[in-house]
């Protein structure tokens, strides 16, 4: 799966301030919602906590995809946030995460949420894409970064 169809620049945001999980949760939701009309905040909200309260999203390496089925969605989208100070994720080797790329699904997307979530989890992977995420200075050029890197 190719992330440009799953990431828009008004879903993508660069160095923001975020002190705690929920707060960068509740910046992922804003920015979905945001973008796509009749998409309820604090119904994403929610439902990005739920999972969080499954089992941490925290992939590790600074990296944590927060994921979610949301009713009403209405196609599998993207958000991805980089953080100007990495925050307490409980990632899965205790590191700190600065790069959220967030994935929300409609409740019957089976297949679509599996290959994106896949398709996420092996270019966060790759520390040069990474790295290229964090370098990033404005929201156009992590949405660039994101999107233009050979194969995606």
């Amino acid at each position: 799966m190719n992330i440009a169809t799953l990431l828009s620049e008004e879903r993508t945001l660069c160095g923001a301030p975020s002190s705690s999980k929920k707060k960068a949760l509740q910046q992922i939701a804003d920015l979905c919602s945001a973008s796509i009309d009749g998409l309820d905040t604090a119904d994403l909200l929610t439902h990005l906590l739920a999972r969080e309260k499954l089992g941490s999203t925290g992939l590790g390496q600074g990296i944590a995809i927060p994921h979610c089925r949301l009713p009403g969605c209405p196609s599998v989208m993207g958000a991805l946030i980089t953080l100007d100070q990495p925050i307490d994720f409980e990632s899965i080797d205790d590191k700190p995460v600065d790069i959220l790329f967030s994935l929300i699904v409609p409740d019957d997307a089976d297949g679509d949420h599996l290959e994106a979530l896949a398709a996420i989890a092996e270019r966060m992977r790759d520390p040069a894409f990474c790295q290229s995420l964090r370098q990033a200075s404005s929201n156009s050029a992590l949405h660039e970064a994101a999107t233009s890197l050979p194969g995606h």
